[in-house]
């Protein structure tokens, strides 16, 4: 499995609190999507300049998850090779960021299920068409 390009990570408390203030939500059983314009001005700082208009993404797994943090990566991995799989070159330019929230439950153990979630989010939020 492949990680997200470093292009496309989000990072930065100050990200994090506009995207928690400035997002529109969509709501799933084990996950929660967070989108809102990018705000280039915030990753200023990060000295990423090239991209800083581009789709980026970060995926938070909560430790009532797993308290592993193990199996927490492993559920990241899953959910950014997905995403991979589904983003073309002209979705990465996309001035969006996105914030996934995994919530717990017993379900997030079948991968199956949380993919075709993780799929019906992407496409009812309209990111990638």
């Amino acid at each position: 499995m492949m990680a997200l390009p470093k292009a496309m990570r989000l990072k930065g408390h100050r990200t994090f609190d506009y995207i928690h203030k400035n997002s529109v939500k969509y709501y799933g059983k084990l996950m929660t999507f967070k989108i809102a314009r990018s705000n280039p001005r915030i990753l200023i700082s990060h000295n990423n300049i090239h991209s800083l208009k581009n789709f980026k993404v970060a995926i938070s797994i909560s430790k009532k998850v797993s308290k592993k943090a193990v199996e927490r990566n492993k559920l990241r991995r899953i959910l950014q090779d997905c995403l991979l799989k589904n983003i073309r070159q002209e979705n990465n330019h996309k001035p969006y960021w996105l914030l996934v929230n995994l919530k717990a439950g017993n379900l997030c153990n079948d991968k199956v299920y949380l993919l075709e979630e993780f799929q019906y989010l992407i496409f009812k939020s309209g990111l990638f068409k």
